[in-house]
């Protein structure tokens, strides 16, 4: 069962939160872990930890759902949802090793081929909740024709769309329709399990009328009766534990591609010691693909797909938490997993040698203080999804802190064109339009 100190936050502070869940930002242990590793070391050790850290989170989350499944009622809903909120934490973190050509979502090669490029599996958005489950519609009624109410064969529309038997909701099936017919068909991962949990928040036709969960500290509210009394209760059980199982079957697979003392897998390879020397990747390549992942990740993934969609459509559907309201922590841990790759820190721990190192003085000074602008800024985005107002509200048109969101989003973007200077100390050539999706939102 887990643990009380980690399911029972519900109106426990942020950096209580952060304590359970071992994330904390300003853990004062600043002891050597390793004997000054190189660059790509200090990056697979921090890996290795933050996916490990991950799975174990997404076991906790597992184990919470079971015993919610077995035993649904309010108690054992709130212990599972504590669990998603935790799990988030350390994942979180994990997202700054995206774009990098690594396992979590290399497109091409042995890596793919080996690893799956998961991460469209276990943190896609924003979905489609209606292909999951019903909604309230804009006449207050109730949606249909989806998944949960679906015996038999389920087609989720779109391209190319294929149907899939869901008269028993299992891991295969719910893997099959994830992104089947569009990538808006998101049928796995944490914010499938999220909307299962909480289920719809607010009016998405419509910002500004709050019909559905009203409140600016209110998020979803999906009745205990959906799991209890309802006729397709038991479907929604099903749902969860296979999303749930899925989460730690994937996750296994992409901490075990970090895992010390393996001389087959990709830290191996990155590391130049796989024992097939054809998967070795030369470490200037490596260095030049972190880097440019990294850029791509602060600038063009957080700053404008993850913030600025959001706060300039406006469009809560586009915030990535929106049925938990979780954005804010997005926000900070995505950040802080960036943030730990470029000081080579994980959990307040130096970890060795980092990007950062190489920087002359004056260049490391004015990212240091763009840094302390940044997280002045999503310290108050925090502060006040916690006390006054989520994020939904928060980037409302007439709301005062949507300029502090546009800056912090402007300096987001400028962090992540400074990755050309820091790539540069490190000896790797890289240009504004390498740390840039070209294929990004245009606002």
């Amino acid at each position: 069962m887990i643990k009380t100190t980690k399911t029972m936050i519900s109106g426990l502070s942020l950096a209580a939160i952060l304590a359970l869940s071992g994330c904390t930002a300003n853990n004062p242990s600043t002891a050597k872990v390793h004997n000054e590793p190189s660059l790509l070391e200090t990056y697979a050790n921090i890996a290795n930890d933050n996916y490990k850290d991950a799975l174990n989170d997404a076991k906790l989350l597992q184990t919470a759902i079971a015993d919610f499944a077995e035993n649904p009622n309010e108690d054992t809903l709130a212990n599972a949802k504590a669990a998603w909120l935790i799990s988030r934490e350390s994942y979180g973190l994990t997202e700054a090793f995206r774009l990098s050509n690594g396992p979590i979502d290399a497109e091409e090669g042995w890596v793919a081929d080996t690893y799956g490029a998961l991460e469209g599996q276990i943190n896609a958005w924003p979905l489609d909740e209606n292909m999951i489950d019903y909604t309230i519609d804009a006449k207050g009624a109730k949606t249909s024709g989806n998944i949960i109410d679906t015996k038999g064969k389920f087609n989720p529309g779109g391209e190319e769309s294929s149907s899939v038997d869901v008269t028993n909701i299992t891991v295969d099936a719910i893997t099959a329709l994830n992104e089947n017919g569009g990538e808006a068909n998101v049928a796995t991962g944490y914010h499938a399990v999220e909307f299962l949990l909480w289920g719809q928040d607010q009016d998405y036709s419509n910002f500004v009328k709050d019909s559905v969960t009203k409140g600016a500290l209110t998020a979803g509210q999906r009745p205990i009766t959906d799991f209890t009394t309802d006729k397709d209760a038991p479907r929604r059980l099903a749902y969860l534990k296979a999303s749930a199982q899925k989460i730690v079957n994937d996750l296994t697979v992409i901490s075990d591609a970090w895992k010390t003392g393996d001389i087959t897998n990709y830290r191996a390879a990155i590391l130049g010691l796989n024992s097939d020397s054809s998967k070795n990747i030369d470490s200037n390549e490596a260095l030049k693909q972190i880097f440019a992942g990294l850029g791509v990740f602060i600038k063009s993934e957080l700053a404008n797909e993850r913030i600025a969609v959001a706060v300039l459509t406006p469009s809560e559907e586009d915030e990535h938490s929106c049925f938990s309201d979780n954005t804010h922590r997005d926000i900070a841990t995505n950040y802080q997993g960036f943030k730990n790759l470029l000081m080579g820190t994980y959990k307040g721990v130096d970890y060795g040698t980092a990007p950062i190192d190489a920087l002359d003085a004056n260049v490391k000074m004015e990212i240091l203080e763009l840094i302390a602008q940044i997280e002045t800024k999503i310290e108050s985005i925090n502060a006040i999804a916690q006390t006054s107002r989520h994020f939904d509200y928060q980037i409302h048109p007439t709301d005062p802190q949507t300029k502090v969101i546009v800056k912090l989003k402007n300096e987001l973007r400028k962090l992540g064109d400074k990755m050309v200077e820091v790539a540069s100390a490190n000896g790797i050539k890289l240009s504004v339009e390498d740390v840039t999706d070209a294929e990004e939102t245009k606002l």
